[in-house]
């Protein structure tokens, strides 16, 4: 969708996705290599009691859901910017679910603006566990 086709409110829910345990050590070896996402005895002394996930992948795993029905598509022109906040551990074995919505739009010339997305993520105890907010420089139509 065009920048000039977007509401704030626009939302959708995102198809659940399993947390695999060999891909999330994997992930965790390659790209967050630290004892509490790689080091079962390390994690067992820890308040978790067990390996958890990278928050990165994570969110990652949701937001591949979510570009498979991306409300920008081609009108998307960059990324602008990410935030992330990690509210509770996620494990192999969690089922995570996503709830992606536009959550601000901001013109910014006669060809594009920039539109949040906030993507809240959940476990499959319907319990937060993170939050992801992208900026992107979205295309308007032209006049």
């Amino acid at each position: 969708m065009y920048f000039d086709e977007l509401t704030v409110g626009l939302a959708q829910e995102l198809a659940p996705v399993e947390v695999e345990e060999e891909e999330m050590l994997r992930f965790s070896r390659r790209y967050d290599n630290v004892p509490l996402h790689t080091d079962p005895e390390y994690a067992a002394g820890t308040p978790f009691g067990h390996v958890i996930a990278a928050g990165f992948q994570s969110f990652l795993l949701v937001w591949a859901e979510y570009l498979k029905s991306d409300f920008f598509g081609e009108a998307l022109l960059a990324g602008k910017s990410q935030h992330l906040e990690w509210f509770r551990p996620v494990a192999a074995g969690d089922i995570l679910t996503g709830r992606a919505r536009i959550t601000a739009l901001t013109p910014r010339n006669a060809r594009n603006g920039i539109a949040q997305l906030t993507i809240d993520v959940y476990n499959q105890d319907h319990v937060l566990v993170l939050t992801g907010i992208t900026e992107s420089i979205v295309k308007r139509r032209e006049a």
